[in-house]
């Protein structure tokens, strides 16, 4: 009888620890794997699927099976962008510097989660311990502060430039003594990358490195979180000449033209809403009959190639997510960290600058940033919708219907809590011992699904003087090149064409308070110096 028991005890308990593994095993299947793609300084239309002129059939799949967002906001600026998708968190602009330890990172959150974590590309969010990095060579990776680098907040892998954006063919390359930064720091996990091998590229590697990533994690009963920063198209503009062939002599329409052109695609694609109209002129452009055409265009085909060969990785990552199992498991989400830019540094003298090749530093400059938003205001740095919407793509088979726009705002911030919720986990309130600021972002879960929702109340911007607020169908704008504040009804009028400002001054009055007790609670104070 005690043999029978015991036999019928053992049996019972076999079953029971099958039975564990299984329910692990199928929470573990049922957890998605998230692939959060972000690019650098690509404006609003430049891909196929956003009216743009750049091949992109990897991004119009993803888009034609798939859900994009035409109300999608990023922070206009690189790292202020990166901060807040890393955290859910507004940028703090104070002492402590936009990543600290009262945060926890997608990478720190998603660990708890279960998931395997990698980082692949730009971090920009590292702090340094007060000495030169244009005299060391590789920067100061060996003498980083460990709570802001990605292999010590939360990333099982890491492999990229850890600030700015570097030479793409040699980053062993200094920027030149007009940009004033040195030889960007490269780095996988905690140790500095100096050697670069023939044929490199940035764009390359970064997809290299995340397809190994995918390899390897995939093995695991654990899904996996990667995200994927290319620096592409960011200037310095360098393109492998067979991608720059494709597209000499596509722009010679001009910026003007190219507006037009994209206006008209959005409409017929069906992004454009109703309350949207092609807005007009910028105080930073030039005109085209004044300039270069055949430099200009040169500028603006390498740009492209940037973009083309990001899209070309990005089919890779699709067709290794296939081989791998992963592809109907697997959310990959695709944006840029901010608008079309107009920085031009070293001037654009077509007589001793020449884009596409690793020995010169080209930029796009104003007249073609402002075009690569279209149809909005502005750009990189600005506030208005040129400088903070970014192209949105979510793909997720059997998830997210396909060949769907949906129109609801949805903000950076809104990351962290929407990949918590699919991973079945709370917002932490401590972490390693520290009280974490709470979480401001919203799940946006029900967004992806098709819903039209509105997560926030309020939405609020910051960058180099550049104020905004969002409050509903109002958006409270001020530009430093104007000095005034602006308020548009983007319900009316998305594209910020018609300032209403003196019609309301109350309302003015009420949204500029407002913003300025935002301001405080994220730290503005010393940069504004009392301005108000």
């Amino acid at each position: 009888m005690p043999n029978l028991r015991s036999r019928r005890l053992n049996v019972f308990l076999c079953l029971f620890f099958i039975l564990c593994i299984q329910t692990t095993f199928l929470q573990a299947a049922e957890k998605p794997n998230i692939i959060l793609i972000m690019c650098d300084d690509m404006g609003f239309s430049d891909i196929g699927c956003y009216g743009g002129e750049v091949e992109t059939p990897n991004l119009n799949r993803l888009a034609r099976e798939g859900m994009r967002f035409t109300q999608f906001y990023n922070n206009a600026k690189c790292t202020t962008t990166r901060a807040s998708i890393l955290t859910g968190l507004y940028p703090r602009f104070g002492k402590g510097g936009h990543l600290r330890q009262n945060m926890v990172t997608l990478g720190e959150a998603m660990k708890v989660a279960g998931y395997q974590t990698g980082l692949s590309g730009k971090w920009h969010l590292m702090r340094t311990k007060g000495y030169a990095k244009s005299k060391y060579p590789g920067g100061w990776i060996d003498r980083y502060d460990k709570t802001t680098h990605p292999f010590f907040r939360g990333f099982d892998s890491y492999y990229g430039v850890l600030d700015g954006c570097c030479n793409f063919f040699d980053p062993t390359i200094s920027d030149p003594p007009y940009k004033r930064a040195g030889i960007r720091s490269f780095g996988q996990d905690d140790k500095a990358v100096t050697e670069f091998k023939d044929g490199y590229y940035t764009t390359d590697a970064f997809t290299d490195h995340t397809l190994g990533m995918i390899q390897r994690y995939s093995k695991a009963d654990k899904p996996f979180f990667i995200h994927l920063c290319y620096t592409a198209p960011h200037y310095p503009l360098h393109a492998k000449p067979k991608d720059i062939a494709k597209y000499v002599g596509k722009f010679k329409m001009g910026w003007d033209q190219m507006r037009k052109d994209r206006w008209k695609r959005l409409q017929e694609m069906g992004l454009a809403g109703k309350n949207w109209s092609l807005s007009e002129g910028d105080s930073r452009t030039y005109d085209w009959e004044t300039a270069d055409h055949e430099f200009e265009d040169l500028r603006m085909a390498v740009y492209a190639a940037m973009i083309d060969c990001m899209d070309q990785n990005i089919g890779r990552i699709m067709t290794t997510l296939k081989e791998t199992g992963q592809l109907d498991n697997t959310l990959v989400l695709f944006l840029s960290d901010n608008g079309g830019c107009s920085e031009e540094p070293g001037g654009r003298d077509p007589k001793v600058r020449r884009p596409g090749p690793k020995d010169d530093y080209v930029a796009v400059g104003p007249s073609w940033g402002w075009a690569q938003n279209s149809p909005f205001r502005r750009y990189k740095s600005w506030v208005h919708e040129g400088g903070i919407s970014t192209p949105c793509i979510a793909w997720w088979p059997g998830h997210i219907p396909a060949d769907t726009i949906n129109r609801s705002p949805a903000h950076i911030i809104d990351l962290m809590p929407t990949f918590l919720e699919m991973a079945g986990t709370d917002y932490p309130k401590t972490y390693q011992g520290h009280e974490l600021l709470p979480l401001e972002g919203k799940s946006m879960l029900s967004l992806l699904k098709g819903e039209a929702k509105t997560l926030h109340d309020s939405l609020a911007w910051y960058w180099s003087g550049n104020r905004a607020l969002r409050q509903g169908p109002w958006k409270l704008v001020w530009d430093t090149q104007v000095k005034e504040w602006e308020l548009y009804d983007i319900s009316a009028d998305r594209c910020e064409t018609n300032n209403l400002a003196a019609q309301h001054p109350d309302r003015v009055k009420q949204m500029a308070q407002d913003w300025f007790a935002w301001a405080d609670k994220v730290e503005l104070k010393s940069k504004l110096k009392g301005k108000k």
